[in-house]
């Protein structure tokens, strides 16, 4: 079965290609290839089918490394990921690293040359350097066949965006590029579809007429953590809201798809992406930002962002971005979308929060309603929550709010070993459509211009507290935290 006809399918299938493939690695000697990408790969090919038995590993960098320092790093990054076994064992042998320019044609070349049986590349790369890498390509070209894997941010506006799908599509089809966003590859994530789809329950109150807002939240305790290369060119709404939040939103408003075939499930996707904009079209009055000061958060101190290495403080870099959207289809028109994410913030916060409006009328003699039934989806951990006002102990007319929780429990491989299986068996199912990824864009570019323009201030918070003052979402009563 070709790439194309996985958007025909059914269903998800697994291809078991079993033909000889090369994956490909730009950027191994970067942080995202040790730190997510070959961890992936090895519980991948620990737990694969005896297809991965012919998977060969190449990697290539700035770096000027030797293949016995290669070997170490990968063989260092499948054993955090617990992968062992002879497959695992023998692409650690096998494995080699040559050093490259990638947007040089010459390096290019030598790279292909020593390619092999059906071709992945995956793009480790920042942005600008992915494009180069593209354009370079474009005047070498592929192996038939060969698939592409390119890691978020895709492209740095809408223009960039558009620029790269051109480019891509004069490589190869776009049934071979794989956009990843390794929060589709999160079993709990995907769990939405299931919650949704296949229960009764909840999905006919998933409207306009019951539910009052939705919120899409990603908190973090953590600071910077050395990422200061990639993160202070990005900042929050890139890194976060404008890639995996609005995937999530997607999944959350979309309606059912016929099959979870890529075609299906990524053309629903799409049209409420298409659907998405700004509240009211006011980025200024519905968005914010901020950025962590030094301070305390479970007992250590963190300094402050503009403070750390290798970060340039008068980019005005944010740490912290909220944005109001709304999904102008007959569905959800009038509920607003609350998505946010953080740094250095109190305590890690990761769900999708689904606010039901109160009922019409609570009966005379009733006491005690004070808060709205909600539906929780946590990303970490992988829970699902439902809080519910019923009759509590003692005085029979006395409601309170039960806090009924179900643990999804974890997915047999990690985020990036799923997106890995995906590319390596030819189903995109997993991966960002092109128009999707400039839709994404085109959503938060507005937001992006306001705060350009100083129409939205900076503000600073410090380290250890909810964010900034002027915050659009306060912390929920009863929200489950970790620490």
């Amino acid at each position: 079965m070709t790439t194309s006809q996985s958007d025909h399918a059914g269903h998800r299938v697994n291809r078991g290609d079993h033909r000889p493939q090369t994956l490909l690695l730009l950027g191994a000697s970067g942080d995202l290839a040790d730190r997510l990408l070959l961890p992936g790969l090895g519980r991948l090919v620990a737990s694969g089918p005896s297809a991965r038995s012919n998977l060969t590993l190449l990697g290539s960098g700035a770096d000027d490394w030797a293949d016995e320092r290669w070997r170490r790093r990968v063989a260092d990054a499948f054993a955090t990921a617990g992968a062992t076994g002879p497959r695992v064992k023998e692409l650690v042998r096998t494995t080699r690293y040559l050093p490259a320019d990638v947007t040089k044609e010459k390096d290019l070349r030598r790279l292909l040359s020593n390619c092999h049986d059906q071709l992945v590349i995956f793009f480790a790369l920042p942005p600008a350097i992915t494009a180069q890498a593209a354009a370079a390509l474009t005047r070498i070209g592929l192996p038939p066949g060969t698939r592409l894997m390119l890691e978020k941010p895709f492209g740095t506006d809408a223009v960039s965006a558009r620029s790269l799908n051109e480019v891509l599509a004069r490589l190869v089809p776009e049934e071979q590029v794989y956009r990843i966003d390794h929060f589709l590859g999160k079993s709990t994530v995907m769990n939405i579809l299931g919650l949704r789809f296949a229960n009764r329950i909840f999905e006919p109150m998933l409207s306009s007429a019951h539910v009052a807002c939705v919120d899409i939240v990603f908190d973090e305790t953590l600071g910077l953590a050395g990422r200061a290369g990639y993160y202070d060119g990005a900042g929050a709404l890139i890194d976060m809201v404008q890639s995996h939040l609005l995937q999530v939103l997607a999944l959350i408003a979309m309606d059912a798809p016929p099959t979870l075939a890529a075609r299906d499930l990524r053309g629903r996707k799409a049209q409420v992406l298409r659907a998405t904009r700004v509240w009211a079209d006011d980025p200024a009055t519905w968005s914010r930002r901020g950025r962590y000061a030094a301070g305390e958060i479970n007992g250590k101190r963190l300094s402050g962002y503009a403070d750390e290495p290798g970060v340039d403080p008068s980019r005005g870099t944010e740490t912290f971005a909220e944005v109001v959207l709304c999904v102008d289809t007959w569905r959800w028109a009038g509920v607003p979308f609350r998505l946010r994410t953080g740094k250095g913030l109190a305590a890690r916060r990761k769900e999708a929060v689904v606010t039901f409006k109160q009922p019409p009328r609570v009966p005379s003699g009733l006491i005690g309603y004070d808060q709205p039934d909600r539906l929780r989806i946590g990303f970490g951990p992988d829970r699902l929550g439902l809080d519910v006002n019923i009759n509590g102990p003692g005085n029979p007319l006395e409601l309170g709010q039960a806090h009924l929780v179900a643990d999804f429990g974890p997915g047999g491989l990690p985020p990036y070993g799923e997106v890995l299986r995906g590319a390596f068996d030819g189903d995109p199912t997993l991966s960002v459509r092109g128009d999707t990824a400039e839709d994404c864009w085109q959503i938060i570019e507005p937001v992006l211009d306001c705060w350009r323009a100083g129409a939205v201030p900076l503000r600073e918070y410090p380290a250890g507290s909810w964010g900034p003052e002027d915050s659009l979402l306060t912390p929920v009563p009863g929200v489950e935290t970790e620490d």
